[in-house]
């Protein structure tokens, strides 16, 4: 498709890169249980039985963590640029969010951490509303989305040329 199509998108995937299966989750779960367990049932056989609901319990926050971080794999954001609009869709396991900016207007922003231990923010923005996008990235990654986006959003009241980067 010619880059003069008055009809011409670009669209960005953007999934997280989880590497822990089920099957992995499982069977580190699985192994913890079983040394935790372990040890707390042979102290508890000397007499410290009270150890026995502290190893229930954070067991209990282990299979939280885990399903989290196998619930974090589910989740996808899709932006699509066009001539008129800037199109974010975000899915999850559940839920579906679409949030539509008109790519005139339209403004990319990376926001600096406050701290040294938080992630930088990248927005987009228009009309006193904004969106982050890419909040699961590494920090360079999300520095050269930025600069993609910026290359094909522009400036406030400037339109770029879409190029064809399907």
């Amino acid at each position: 498709m010619p880059a003069d199509n008055p009809s011409s998108t670009e669209t960005i995937l953007l999934i997280p890169h989880v590497s822990l299966t089920a099957r992995g989750a499982l069977l580190f779960f699985g192994s913890v249980c079983l040394a935790c367990f372990g040890i707390a049932g042979a102290l508890a056989l000397k007499g410290m039985w009270p150890i026995l609901p502290f190893a229930g319990l954070e067991m209990l926050l282990l299979a939280w963590a885990l399903r989290a971080s196998l619930r974090r794999r589910e989740q996808v954001q899709i932006i699509t640029i066009s001539d008129q609009q800037i199109v974010i869709e975000t899915r999850g396991r559940d839920e579906l969010q679409r949030t539509v900016f008109p790519r005139h207007w339209a403004q990319v922003k990376l926001r600096r951490a406050e701290s040294a231990l938080h992630p930088s923010r990248l927005t987009i923005e228009s009309h006193g509303r904004l969106y982050e996008v890419g909040n699961f990235l590494t920090e360079e990654e999300r520095s050269g989305l930025a600069a993609r986006l910026r290359r094909s959003v522009g400036r406030i009241n400037e339109s770029p040329r879409l190029s064809q980067q399907d």
